[in-house]
Order: C-alpha cells, then sequence, then structure tokens
C-alpha cells in the first residue's frame, strides 16, 4: 500500500483481514440488471454479463448499476426495490455491508422524469463556474435523496478534434477552462455527499481521426500540459473521489493496464486517495480489443496491478477469472487486499458501513422542482452564442434601458415581423438533448412512453415569445430527402424573417448524429440541412440559423450569408425557451464559443492553442484560421476595456492583473472578461495565445466594474525538453479579449529561476470584482 492507502481506519483494515478471497472480490465489482437488454455501453452484447442478483449478492457486493437510469421506471417504485436489495445485503450476507448505487449524472440525474440541464459544452460556452456549481449541487441533492452514492461525471476530456462523437459530454477546447468548469462541477456534487467520477483518465478525446475508441498517437508533452491538467485540478484542487479509466490506449498502452498514469501520475503525484473504477468492460476490453491479455483472467490481473481499484458494470473479469489468478498465485492477493480497502474507505467515508436501510425508502422526491428549472434556464440563456448579427436580431421591440420586450406584446399589431420557423430541429424536443440525457440515452428505445418534463420545441418556445408564426420541417436531420423543401420555401417568402433551426440528433452508437459512438466524416450540417438553408436563403427573406448542435460545425458560409447565425449546445430542458428569449432580445446573449468553428473538415484536428507553426503563412496554399475562435461571442450591447495594469511575477509567485471592462451601449449585458497570455520564449514552443483567467461580469447600461486577477505564475507552466513541467522566466505577453484581438495588452516578466510545480502549487486563480 502507499502512505495514504496506510491512512484508512483500523474498521476498514478489521474488515479486509476477516475477508474471505469471494468477499473481497464481491466488494471490487458490480451488477448491473438491465431488463430489457438495451444497449447503452459499447460492445454490451458481447460481453457477458454476470447472472441473477442473489447469484451476484451472495458474498456482498461493491456496487449497484444504474438502478435508476437503465428504464424508465417511477423513482418512488425503484427506490422502494432498492431498499429491499441493500436491506438484503444488510441482513442477509455475513458482513452485512451496502452497496454503492451509481448513476449517469452529465446532464442531470439520469432517471425518468428528472430535470435535465444544458449539456457540457453549453457550462463551457457560459464561463460561469458559480453557476455550474450550483448545479452540480442540485445533482448531488437528487442523487443522495434517491439513495444513489456516485455519480459518473464529469467529463474532463479536452475537445481536440470535433469529428469525434463525445465532443458534446466535453467542456471545451481550453484544460484551463475545461479545469475550472468541471472541478466546480465536482465541488457541487460533492458538497451534498454524493461522490463524483472524472472520466475518461486520460486522452480519449485524442483518439486517431475522431474515431471512438481510436488509438492516441501523442507525445508525452502534449498529455501533460493539455490533457492531464483539468484531471490535476479536480483532484488536487476539488477533492475528487472517483476516476473512471479511459477506454483508450496512449502510444499502444492502454490506460485501463497504466501504472504510469493510474498509479505514479494519480495517486504518487497527485495524491489521490479514492477509488478508481472501469469504464464499463474496459477490464475485459484488455483482452477483447487492446489484445494485451490472452483472456480475461490476464485482463484482470494487469487492470488490478494498475491501479484499477472497481470493475464495472458487473464482475465478468474480477470474480471468478480474478480469482483463479489468486489461487494459482499469479495475482498477489495483497493487490486486491489494496482495491478492497479503497472501496471500503469509499463507502466508510459516505456512511454506508453504518447504514440499515431499516428505515421507509424514500418517496415524492421533486427531481424536477423550480429551483431546477430555474438552474437549468440560467445555464441555457448565459451558454447560447451570437455568433453573427447583421441587425435583425433581437426580433422584439426595445421599448426601455432595461431591455427588449418580445414582439407578442403586439405580434399581430402593426410593425411586427411575419416570422417563419423552418427545419428540422425547429418542432423536436430531442434535440435539446445530449445522448447521456435519459430522453435520448434510455428513451430514444422505448417509443411510445412519455418524457413526463416540460419540454418545449423551438417551434413552441418562438410562439409562446412572439406569436403566432408560419412553420415547415424542411428535411429530416439525417437523409437525403428534400420533399420539404418547397413548402419551407413558400414559408419563407409569405415572411418578413425565417428562423431556420438546424443541428443535430443526439444518439449511442450510430443511432444519432452526436453522441458516444456518433462520429462523423464531415463537419457540414448532416444530411441536407445545408441545402435546405441556402434554399432559403435564396427567397431573399432574412435568415436567422439557430444551430442546435453536439459539436461545432464548418458553417462559415453562414456567417457570411445568414441575418444572424445563434449556436446552441444541447441547452437542455428550458433550452427553447432560452433559444426564443435571445430571439426575442428578451435575452440579451452573453455565451462564448467553447470550442473553435471549424474551418473544414479536413483542418482537423485543430484548435487555438497551437504555436506560431500553426497560424496562417506562405508555406502553404491552405488557410489554418478558423472562422471563429475559441472565446468569441457577441451581443446586443458594446463593451470597452481602460486601465489595464500587470505586474511583473516571480515564477513561484501569481501575476496581478486589474483591467476596467464597461457597458457603452444601451442595453444591460454580461461581458465575459478574458485575460491571455503568450511567453515570447521557452526552452519549447508556446502557444500563440493561451487563457489564463476569465470571469463573467454583469453590467447595467453605461456601467463600469474593476475586475482584478491573481493568477499564479503555474497557470503558464509547461513540460521543458527534461518533460518537467515548470514555469520558465522570461518576458510574457498579456491582453484581455479573445485568442485573437487584444482589448488592452501589456507585457510582464516572470522573474527568478525555473520553477517546478507540483501539488503544493497554486493552479486556481481568484476574482475580485467592484464598482457598478
Amino acid at each position: 500500500m502507499t502512505a495514504v492507502d496506510a491512512a484508512v481506519s483500523t474498521r476498514v483494515a478489521a474488515l479486509v483481514a476477516d475477508m474471505t478471497l469471494e468477499e473481497k472480490l464481491a466488494q471490487i465489482t458490480g451488477f448491473w440488471e438491465d431488463e430489457k437488454g438495451d444497449v447503452v455501453a459499447p460492445l454490451q452484447g458481447e460481453v457477458s454479463v454476470t447472472g441473477g442478483l442473489d447469484e451476484a449478492t451472495r458474498a456482498g457486493l461493491g456496487h449497484f448499476t444504474r438502478i435508476y437510469g437503465t428504464t424508465p421506471v417511477d423513482a418512488d417504485a425503484r427506490a422502494r426495490v432498492l431498499w429491499e436489495r441493500q436491506r438484503a445485503l444488510v441482513t442477509g450476507t455475513r458482513l452485512g455491508i451496502p452497496a454503492i448505487v451509481h448513476e449517469e449524472i452529465l446532464t442531470g440525474l439520469s432517471a425518468w422524469k428528472a430535470a435535465t440541464y444544458p449539456g457540457p459544452l453549453t457550462w463551457g460556452a457560459a464561463f460561469d463556474p458559480a453557476l455550474v456549481a450550483r448545479m452540480g449541487a442540485l445533482i448531488g441533492r437528487d442523487c443522495r435523496a434517491l439513495g444513489i452514492h456516485q455519480g459518473l461525471a464529469p467529463v474532463l476530456d479536452v475537445v481536440r478534434d470535433p469529428r469525434w462523437g463525445r465532443v458534446e459530454e466535453c467542456i471545451g477546447e481550453d484544460p484551463y477552462l475545461v479545469g475550472e468548469i468541471g472541478t466546480s462541477y465536482v465541488e457541487g456534487v460533492q458538497s451534498e455527499g454524493v461522490h463524483a467520477t472524472l472520466k475518461h483518465f486520460v486522452g480519449y478525446s485524442a483518439s486517431t481521426a475522431g474515431r471512438n475508441f481510436g488509438p492516441v498517437a501523442m507525445g508525452p508533452r502534449e498529455l501533460r500540459d493539455v490533457m492531464l491538467v483539468p484531471f490535476e485540478m479536480a483532484v488536487i484542487d476539488g477533492g475528487v473521489r472517483s476516476v473512471m479509466h479511459a477506454y483508450t490506449e496512449i502510444d499502444g498502452v492502454p490506460t485501463a493496464a497504466d501504472p504510469t498514469l493510474l498509479t505514479d501520475v494519480l495517486r504518487g503525484q497527485w495524491g489521490f486517495d479514492g477509488v478508481v473504477v472501469a469504464d464499463y468492460f474496459g477490464v475485459a476490453f484488455l483482452h477483447l480489443l487492446h489484445g494485451i491479455a490472452g483472456d480475461l483472467e490476464e485482463a484482470a490481473a494487469l487492470a488490478l496491478a494498475a491501479g484499477v481499484d472497481v470493475e464495472l458494470p458487473t464482475g465478468d473479469a474480477y470474480l471468478e477469472p480474478l480469482a483463479a489468478a489468486v489461487r494459482s498465485g499469479a495475482v498477489d492477493e495483497a493487490l486486491v487486499d489494496r482495491a478492497v480497502t479503497r472501496i471500503l474507505d469509499q463507502k466508510e467515508r459516505l456512511g454506508l458501513l453504518d447504514e440499515d436501510f431499516g428505515g421507509p425508502p424514500p418517496a415524492g422526491v421533486v427531481l424536477d422542482g423550480p429551483e431546477h428549472r430555474e438552474v437549468a434556464r440560467l445555464l441555457a440563456e448565459r451558454g447560447i452564442v451570437l455568433l453573427a448579427n447583421d441587425g435583425t436580431l433581437p426580433l422584439g421591440r426595445p421599448d426601455d434601458a432595461a431591455g427588449p420586450t418580445p414582439a407578442s406584446s403586439g405580434a399581430d399589431g402593426p410593425g411586427a415581423p411575419r416570422i417563419a420557423v423552418i427545419g428540422p430541429n425547429a418542432d423536436r424536443y430531442q434535440a435539446m438533448f445530449g445522448c447521456y440525457s435519459f430522453a435520448n440515452h434510455v428513451l430514444d428505445k422505448r417509443p411510445g412512453t412519455e418524457l413526463a418534463l416540460d419540454v418545449p420545441t423551438v417551434l413552441d418556445a418562438v410562439r409562446d415569445e412572439l406569436g403566432p408564426v408560419l412553420s415547415a420541417q424542411g428535411c429530416d436531420v439525417q437523409g437525403s430527402s428534400r420533399e420539404g423543401f418547397a413548402e419551407a420555401v413558400s414559408a419563407a417568402r409569405a415572411s418578413d424573417v425565417a428562423i431556420v433551426v438546424v443541428g443535430d440528433q443526439a444518439g449511442l452508437f450510430g443511432r444519432g448524429t452526436s453522441g458516444e459512438g456518433c462520429d462523423t466524416d464531415s463537419l457540414e450540417l448532416p444530411g441536407v440541412q445545408r441545402e435546405l438553408v441556402e434554399a432559403v436563403l435564396e427567397t431573399g427573406t432574412p435568415v436567422v440559423l439557430v444551430l442546435v448542435t453536439g459539436r461545432p460545425y464548418a458553417v462559415a458560409w453562414a456567417l457570411e450569408r445568414c441575418a444572424a447565425v445563434v449556436q446552441a449546445f444541447f441547452p437542455g430542458e428550458e433550452g427553447a425557451r432560452a433559444i426564443a428569449g435571445v430571439l426575442s432580445g428578451r435575452v440579451n446573449p452573453s455565451g462564448r464559443l467553447p470550442v473553435s468553428l471549424p474551418r473544414s473538415t479536413g483542418a482537423q484536428p485543430a484548435g487555438y492553442l497551437h504555436p506560431r507553426l500553426g497560424d496562417d503563412s506562405d508555406v502553404t496554399n491552405l488557410s489554418s484560421v478558423a472562422p471563429m475562435t475559441f472565446g468569441e461571442g457577441l451581443s446586443y450591447t458594446s463593451f470597452d476595456y481602460a486601465g489595464l495594469e500587470a505586474a511583473d511575477a516571480p515564477t513561484d509567485g501569481a501575476i496581478r492583473v486589474t483591467v476596467t471592462v464597461a457597458n457603452t451601449g444601451d442595453l444591460a449585458g454580461d461581458e465575459v472578461v478574458q485575460v491571455y497570455a503568450h511567453q515570447r520564449r521557452g526552452s519549447v514552443t508556446r502557444p500563440v495565445a493561451q487563457l489564463i483567467g476569465f470571469a463573467r461580469v454583469p453590467l447595467p447600461p453605461g456601467g463600469s466594474r474593476r475586475v482584478t486577477f491573481e493568477i499564479p505564475a503555474a497557470r503558464l507552466a509547461f513540460s521543458g525538453r527534461d518533460l518537467v513541467r515548470a514555469v520558465e522566466p522570461g518576458e510574457v505577453e498579456l491582453w484581455v479579449g479573445t485568442p485573437r484581438h487584444r482589448s488592452v495588452e501589456d507585457v510582464v516578466s516572470l522573474t527568478g529561476a525555473r520553477c517546478p510545480v507540483d501539488r503544493a502549487s497554486a493552479r486556481r486563480v481568484r476574482v475580485a470584482i467592484e464598482g457598478v
């Protein structure tokens, strides 16, 4: 055991010493009762599933897998079943230890009738850690109320290639933004006594050609300086209690069998003292997919030695195969003891070792109440990005300085625009959700089962906001049929403005255009959607294009030709109302891109974090410049910056940056103040721009605020030629703006010796906002 492991209680140590091998293995496995046999995990049908409940729990159990999240069952009824099963473990097994219950919680608790929040790209676009933490706390509260102890989120994969289907589960392309938002989510969930789980450790999002499960060819420097950074923050600063390994292999080494990552980095360097769980069937994949194990016995041995403590969702490798390996002497039982100790320590921290489930199960838990709705609404509103606008938006009438009022107050009166709402995502509530929402994860395979949530479509919300409209679908999200084009064109010609709502349908393993196992070869809009937009544009009616997607698409053509372009990344149950609010002007858009818009499919992978060699130059005939980069977005008001002050700092200190931001327009609005840096010289090449601080600042018309950032020098750390992450001395260009636009700028010096960073180094930026 490591020094961290040795800190467990005498109670846990005594339990481990008293256990039989069978009881130990039961504690490091799960049980999954998938009543319908629905595929919600990769290669689920090709992996054996542990037998019935009685057999699986005979010697105890580590985890109940997705009790609520696999089938549409009323929460009260499911809670009664869960309490019965937990009581059976307490009263019917020798040691009487309840199981941990885990669920998917990426966009809210994945359970029927539970609130469904915006997807993680919207969190990134909102640049609002405090609001994400509030959402996390609500999710944690709901989980705890229903007897759920561990949630499988957040996803901290840094976006590298938008062709990858799971981009929709990610927060963005900048490791600091991902780390700050993801850590806030962890803190929110865990504030309610529920353990968050970081996914997917590590490198998953850099798979070759954006293919799910693709191998990763990545150097150690990129791994350390980009991919590991968010995980480091969530472990050291967020105190996360669980980590899930990635399916991927990096330079030929599967992460599920990599002790360098799972033990040396995670526990040795960062001091993690929680539990590492397998991504579903990930241990078996060492044999079935990666081919580094000859059978499940060898796969179990490799994963356990590397540091995978718990096999999920079932015990295909960690039960009989691992038992055989221990009995033959191929695996030291001390490794089993290490894993059992960790999960029992987790159960003790959760209070499970003292829980007898003798009381009544929960009933009447409110899973989608007013507070859920408020947070879902705020996050959706703050995460919508206005990409382009020639003045057509907002469609409402600005009556006073407080902001526009919806045109619905006089939609049929003089001057009210005639509006058409067109497109495949205009009248589908499913378009609001990602692939890990209950709607698209489970209910898409249950035709006829009601959603049981109040989720208007964009068409519904625009009608409520702006009054009567014409409507036409035009085409499907996928497919080649153009039969609906004529109706759409007719509606556009009869209108003063056409709102065309296009984008994705989230799904699993090919059942959608975005989501797990739904990768793409093209970054054009799916199906014939671009043709539909172009057909409407040909009418001459101004087009407001609304993108409801799980990834950024190559839409430079739309930025040039449409009157306005609005981007919403799967905005959740209140998303349609948020979109309508932006269109009317009730909501002043304030989201900023968490991912750059791709120039083309062939330009991938790409992103704003690149050295000078990634800029446009005369050495190639192809442009590398994104139509819009990370951090960009428009507002209905205007902002100005002045008075930038920045001071030199030691390499082991903090850079103090102060700037005044003013609202110079007529409407109240939020500005996302972003601080970027470029180190002029390093021992290895440095990116032309790097986000090192941000703050969301609300401002009334004519108002101004002074914003001060205390930025740890460690934000500028990078792996030198010795692969040690350190802060190097030298001149640093600082500016406030976006990666490509410097509103105000200065140059500071990092002084002193090269300073390695470790777990004691500060990583998070402190922000103070003064004045109105």
